[in-house]
């Protein structure tokens, strides 16, 4: 049902793709019916001509034939009177040796319908055969007296085969001895030419079914080039919106470091510094007061200076939270380091880190992205995973550098796992820098604890050439 939807209700890029396709298809189709019916029809003459041609051909040559049988008893038949039996016996026995071929023979009817030479069938001799007519229902031996009284003609019609017994398409041309009432001809089976017809039918339709199959090709050819050009382009036209949207994303993930960087600063440099001036003043307050003055007052100064000191204390890790200072100054290990040891200061979690020596190599933005994902997932063990212990590794390799931390909670819900490990925002921020940078996040939960793993390819690992341009530029 799904794959139906879709059909009933196309995307605009199909839209687009059926709109441009749409017209090319029903032109193609048009073209191709009038290609085919021209080019039959043109055929069809062509066919027809060929084959009066070869009809033509062939009464030419049954013409002959009689012409021949004539002259070779023309000086019986020219001296003879019309009731010389004598005569007519030896001209029909000249006709009757007259054979060729395998089927032809010359025939003798008289003007009553009775044969009188049929050296093929000769149970047809001696006997009266008016009112004949072939399976067609054609007449044939009155069309002979008919075409003899005349004077001579030409008739087609279809009659048994001698050599084959079968019926079969028969040209004859018959000539009238008006003395004798004699009707003579000859005929020839045309079922050759009817072959010939048929096979250059056959061709005709061989070749309209190629053109339409060339057609076809060149359509989908034609379809295929529309399709990949617009593939292309739409491809195209999402690698160049993916790349604005990652340098647009890349932009307010280095904007939002610049605010944090200052507010950091602000509140390292500012509000810190107000706060340690006025817990000095306090202390120096206090220290000036006797003993003896008021226990109660001094008390209170104890707790306000208390107060002030954590209050100090917290501006100062919200400062290093935004924006670790180590991080810049002795680089990503240091500060992934200190960012674990504070966690389990802070926490009471057990929590180890190994790492093997960077010399500083990444370039900014995988440190970052590193140093953010490893302070998103402490938080969220924090938080959420009520774990006891908690392992941290960092370590360059050839392909890159791998950020893993492990830790022994309860895991991440099936749903949020479902769901590509976008469930909450912290997780989505993760996959959001590592897309990023064209790394990799995998995160596996189940009962032992959860495991997330962290991806920089070796792009983002600077050469010593650019580590000193960028130590350069530091400095």
């Amino acid at each position: 049902m799904n794959w139906l939807r879709r059909i009933l209700r196309p995307s605009y890029a199909q839209k687009l793709f059926l709109l441009a396709t749409l017209p090319l298809v029903l032109s193609v189709v048009m073209i191709a019916l009038l290609v085919s019916h021209q080019s039959r029809a043109f055929a069809e003459r062509e066919i027809q001509a060929l084959e009066q041609r070869m009809l033509d051909a062939k009464k030419e040559e049954l013409r002959n034939y009689v012409t021949q049988a004539r002259n070779g008893f023309y000086h019986i038949y020219g001296q003879a009177a019309p009731d010389d039996e004598d005569a007519k016996e030896r001209v029909s026995q000249i006709l009757a040796a007259m054979i060729y071929g395998t089927d032809g023979f010359f025939f003798v009817y008289d003007y009553d319908g009775t044969n009188l030479v049929s050296p093929r069938q000769t149970d047809f001799i001696g006997k009266n055969w008016a009112g004949l007519k072939d399976s067609a229902g054609t007449p044939v031996v009155d069309r002979f007296i008919d075409l003899a009284k005349q004077g001579a003609g030409y008739h087609q019609f279809l009659w048994e085969k001698p050599s084959t017994g079968q019926e079969a398409q028969m040209v004859t041309y018959v000539l009238g001895l008006q003395d004798w009432r004699w009707a003579i001809g000859t005929g020839v089976f045309i079922d050759d030419v009817k072959a010939s017809v048929a096979a250059a039918r056959a061709e005709v339709e061989q070749r309209v079914e190629r053109t339409l199959y060339n057609i076809g090709v060149i359509t989908f050819a034609a379809l295929m080039v529309v399709f990949v050009s617009g593939m292309a382009l739409n491809i195209r036209e999402r690698m160049l919106a993916d790349a604005k949207l990652k340098e647009l994303t890349q932009r307010v993930f280095d904007a939002q470091e610049e605010e944090r960087g200052r507010v950091a600063r602000e509140l390292h440099d500012g509000i810190s510094q107000i706060l340690v001036g006025v817990r000095y003043a306090l202390d120096t307050a206090r220290r000036r007061l006797s003993p003896e003055q008021d226990e109660r007052g001094l008390q209170m100064l104890d707790r306000g200076i208390s107060h002030l000191s954590g209050a100090i204390q917290e501006v100062r890790r919200i400062s290093r939270d935004l924006r670790p200072g180590v991080l810049d100054d002795l680089g990503l290990g240091p500060a992934v380091k200190s960012l674990t040891q504070d966690f389990s200061t802070r926490t009471g979690i057990e929590t180890s880190f190994t790492t093997v020596v960077f010399r500083n190599r990444l370039d900014q933005e995988s440190k970052i992205a590193l140093y953010r994902i490893a302070q998103e997932a402490l938080t969220n063990v924090e938080r959420h995973a009520g774990a006891t212990e908690v392992s941290v590794d960092l370590r360059g390799h050839r392909t890159g550098a791998t950020l893993r931390i492990w830790d022994n909670g309860r895991g991440i819900s099936q749903s949020t796992q479902e769901d590509g490990g976008k469930g909450g925002m912290g997780l989505r921020n993760m996959q959001e820098r590592m897309e990023q940078l064209d790394g990799t996040l995998t995160i596996t939960s189940g009962r032992n604890g959860t495991l997330i793993e962290a991806k920089v390819p070796l792009s983002h690992m600077l050469s010593p050439e650019d580590l000193e341009t960028t130590k350069k530029a530091a400095e």
